[in-house]
């Protein structure tokens, strides 16, 4: 399997990267950001995806989460961790009322597609929460403007790359994962 991580020799130069991918690439430069962003050779749409291609937990990637403000239609940007979901109540407390955004609105807003909004070089600046559960990992992975695009950085890199975004509790407890009952106390009817 070729390494994922490899820019895909399909695209060729840099000038044949998607606008997306390289309006990132040339936010991060200016910010003084020290890891350039990598072009995956497969996509990576969801946060399991991108945890795949990677090799990492799936808690390392900072997946983006658009909800619409409803005071002033207004994008609002939640990064969290991918094995986390987002508390639409504990964000509202935040920002206000929020709802649902559909493709349309993230593009429009954000000028990225789902599945590959990075938490920099937005077209019309969002509201950005990060919630603190990223805190967790050193190294977290977030979207580079197109679902192949990816970038390393640390949670307070995250923080500083985009203009110092509050970091709050912003997601639903975790739910831990029971134990498998020890053999031993399986009932008689229990023949696996």
């Amino acid at each position: 399997m070729a390494d994922p991580t490899s820019a895909d020799p399909a695209v060729g130069n840099a000038a044949d990267l998607p606008e997306g991918f390289q309006r990132v690439r040339r936010v991060l430069a200016e910010r003084g950001h020290p890891h350039a962003p990598q072009f995956l050779s497969v996509a990576a749409r969801t946060a399991q995806e991108a945890a795949d291609a990677l090799g990492v937990a799936l808690g390392q990637i900072a997946k983006s989460v658009i909800f619409r403000r409803k005071a002033d239609e207004r994008a609002v940007l939640v990064v969290t961790s991918g094995d986390r979901r987002v508390d639409e109540r504990k964000v509202a407390v935040h920002v206000g009322p929020i709802g649902r955004a559909d493709a349309d609105f993230v593009k429009r807003s954000t000028g990225f597609s789902i599945g590959g909004v990075s938490p920099v070089a937005h077209a019309t600046p969002p509201v950005i929460l990060i919630d603190a559960d990223l805190q967790r990992f050193d190294v977290i992975w977030a979207a580079a403007g197109h679902p192949n695009g990816v970038f390393p950085l640390s949670p307070d890199e995250l923080v500083r790359l985009t203009g110092d975004a509050p970091v709050h509790d912003v997601v639903q407890a975790a739910t831990p994962t029971p134990a498998p009952a020890p053999a031993a106390t399986r009932g008689a009817g229990d023949a696996r």
